[in-house]
């Protein structure tokens, strides 16, 4: 192969991977905003897309709007060569027994730098309930399993991440350096965290708590995901009580291993 043919599959591949990357971030995203956010013409990323989903990275999520996603794959490669795989293994029975103990969806997300990763859902068996897509990367500020990752860090750490930015998601989202540390007391103070104002996405209230590793560190987050319609306040206490203690079940395990 020639120097011409090496660069023409070099720069293919790195289009190819641009693609997966921007889709990663964006998801749920289409051919016309990935063609914008990559610069690229939109027959290009069309090709790039098919590729992916030939390899199974990436899917259509929404046909009707044709807008695409992630599927497990990346996310199973990257907890596998990070040691992680071994959390969802550990989290899975806990999960479950939460989930069947309050019939609501019960997420588990690990920490990546400043925002989340959703890596498990166990989904209540209701005919109204919330869902997100594995692999979604979510806040910091504006989630209830953010919230308690937060409030286990020291201040300074704290000060470095909410520095990055706070992004509004919805009315509600908050955005002010004071109101998000005032939360994160908040949670210091209860054990477990609380939105119930739909920060994130609309008409999604939630409870967290964060999974430590043996060193003390919030390595990972669950959260009990409620429709707003059905979130009631004097349930609080106690689903904030179960998710404590699943995420202290699931944090002994670890340290266990």
């Amino acid at each position: 192969m020639g120097q011409l043919e090496t660069s023409k599959g070099i720069s293919s591949v790195l289009s190819t991977l641009q693609v997966l990357e921007v889709v990663a971030q964006r998801q749920p995203i289409g051919v016309s905003e990935l063609a914008r956010a990559t610069g690229m013409p939109k027959s290009s990323v069309h090709r790039c897309l098919v590729t992916l989903r030939e390899a199974g990275w990436l899917k259509i999520v929404d046909p009707n709007r044709v807008l695409w996603g992630v599927t497990s794959k990346p996310l199973d490669i990257g907890l596998s060569s990070s040691g992680e795989q071994s959390l969802r293994d550990v989290a899975h029975p806990h999960l479950e027994a939460l989930r069947d103990s309050i019939n609501e969806t019960v997420h588990l997300v690990i920490r990546d730098g400043n925002s989340l990763t959703i890596i498990m859902r166990e989904d209540s068996r209701q005919a109204v309930r919330t869902f997100v897509e594995i692999g979604t990367r979510a806040p910091l500020h504006a989630t209830s399993c953010g919230l308690a990752v937060l409030a286990k860090l020291g201040d300074d750490e704290i000060n470095g991440l909410l520095a990055c930015g706070l992004n509004r998601y919805t009315d509600t989202t908050p955005t002010s350096l004071e109101r998000v540390r005032e939360e994160i007391e908040r949670t210091r103070t209860r054990g477990f965290s609380t939105n119930d104002e739909s920060w994130w996405r609309p008409g999604v209230s939630a409870i967290g708590a964060a999974i430590m590793n043996s060193a003390g560190r919030p390595v990972a987050a669950l959260a009990v995901s409620v429709p707003s319609s059905r979130f009631e306040r004097d349930k609080i206490a106690a689903y904030g009580e179960c998710a404590v203690k699943t995420a202290a079940a699931i944090s002994e395990s670890l340290a266990d291993r």
